[in-house]
């Protein structure tokens, strides 16, 4: 019985890890989208202004 709470402890420390690092991986997705986006938004008020 104690392996068996081990072995589900493991599992289950891994699968939390692994979600943590998708959702940073995600973040940082967002981040990289929302940053291009707002420099595109500049560039067409640049060209707009001029």
């Amino acid at each position: 019985m104690k392996s068996v709470c081990l072995i589900a402890a493991t599992l289950v420390t891994l699968v939390s890890l692994t979600s943590c690092g998708n959702t940073i991986r995600g973040m940082g997705q967002d981040t990289a989208n929302t940053v291009n986006a707002t420099q595109d938004a500049g560039k067409r008020v640049q060209r707009a202004a001029q």
